[in-house]
């Protein structure tokens, strides 16, 4: 069974099983008891500490004052979409028809479950590389199909092997979910690697989802789109999106890229469920796939420098700890202190007020670890640094 279901013990019968049977996210609650916690540092929650850059808000502002409040086309403003494709095309060496290959999404979230639910009947196996962000699993049961969770565990360097996913196939097996550079772990896949998983989707004819909403924070090597491999791009779907690049969270809006039948597909769901991203957002994205490109090399710099901090600083306090490749989290290993990942999150919070998320929220590869985001100031990395190094000499085997 999948970490992210429980056997309800009484069903409300006014609630639908697949929901019954689906855990809120773990994540969540850790950040949840950070916030009403005095003085506790928060590694907890995905989110870049930059504020959206000022012309990216302007630019909203000043579509709002000319009145733009209407809906757009449900595929998002098309010079958006062409932004989009050009922009994919420059930075990734991959081409989309702005027409018929892109969608504007509500948040790269959206564009996941859009996916799966256009192209995966009930019934499908979807394979899961893991650990992963804790929506994959819950989004593919929602749909009727069945998650099979792929380790991608600290055996591999939290990479995916060819050998691991042509164990877990079946004749059920229809599509594999990727997320490199990875969250939680910071795993990054150089194309030799990924090709060896592009060979095993060909001969069994299985989609990709490959999630990469962390390409722009690769910090050691660029980033190798999935699509970009050898007779991948028809077999595809690319989600991204602007929260971490562009630190647009809050703003909620990704884009897919995928072959017309797919995006024709996802497009029926999204225009019956929310019609189109919102108005004022799409003008934002716009202006910063047009002049973002200097505050996203600032802010990768930024982030690379903390990395380095907190890979040796967690090191250095007893922690086992790889050098993550992408995105912004490090994920050690608790193992020298004789707690499972689980405990060590509680009792981290409870005694030195730190919060970090179990590395087992994110399902089968993740047990004995914790991720620590450092998409944080570097005086609260410091801090938080020096309080678990505290923690750990206090309880290392």
């Amino acid at each position: 069974m999948s970490q992210n279901t429980v056997q309800p013990k009484t069903k409300n019968k006014r609630l639908s099983r697949a929901v019954s049977n689906i855990e809120p996210s773990g994540i969540r609650r850790f950040f949840d008891l950070a916030a009403n916690m005095e003085d506790c540092i928060s590694l907890g929650v995905g989110e870049p500490d930059f504020v959206t850059p000022w012309n990216v808000r302007e630019a909203s502002m000043a579509a709002l004052e000319q009145g733009y409040t209407s809906y757009t086309s449900n595929a998002g403003m098309f010079e958006l979409r062409t932004a989009i494709s050009e922009y994919m095309l420059d930075r990734f060496d991959v081409g989309y028809d702005p027409e018929e290959e892109v969608i504007v999404t509500v948040g790269a979230s959206e564009a996941i479950d859009l996916a799966v639910r256009a192209t995966i009947d009930p019934g499908d196996e979807v394979l899961v590389a893991t650990p992963a962000f804790v929506s994959y699993e819950p989004l593919v049961t929602l749909s009727g199909a069945v998650p099979v969770p792929v380790a991608a565990d600290a055996s591999t360097d939290f990479k995916l092997t060819k050998e691991r996913l042509e164990a877990a196939i079946t004749d059920r097996s229809r599509a594999i979910i990727l997320s490199f550079p990875n969250n939680p772990t910071g795993a990054v896949m150089n194309d030799v690697e990924l090709q060896a998983i592009a060979e095993v989707a060909e001969a069994h004819d299985l989609l990709v989802f490959s999630d990469e909403i962390y390409a722009e924070l690769s910090y050691d090597t660029e980033h190798t789109a999935f699509s970009t491999l050898e007779h991948m791009r028809d077999r595809t779907v690319l989600i991204s999106g602007f929260s971490k690049a562009f630190a647009m969270t809050g703003w909620r809006l990704g884009f897919v890229c995928a072959p017309p039948d797919i995006t024709q597909a996802m497009l029926k769901i999204h225009q019956y469920s929310l019609m189109c991203a919102p108005t004022q957002a799409q003008h934002g994205a716009l202006e910063a796939l047009r002049n973002g490109r200097g505050i996203v090399e600032k802010m990768t710099n930024s982030y690379r420098a903390r990395r380095n901090y907190i890979v040796h600083a967690l090191n250095e306090a007893g922690l086992s700890c790889r050098f993550p490749g992408g995105s912004f989290y490090a994920f050690p290993s608790v193992e020298v202190t004789g707690m499972d990942d689980e405990t060590f999150a509680e009792q981290l919070l409870k005694e030195e007020k730190v919060a970090v998320v179990p590395g087992s929220v994110f399902g089968k590869g993740g047990e004995g670890h914790v991720r620590c985001s450092y998409a944080t100031s570097m005086d609260a990395l410091q801090i938080a640094t020096a309080r678990i190094e505290a923690f750990v000499h206090r309880h290392a085997q």
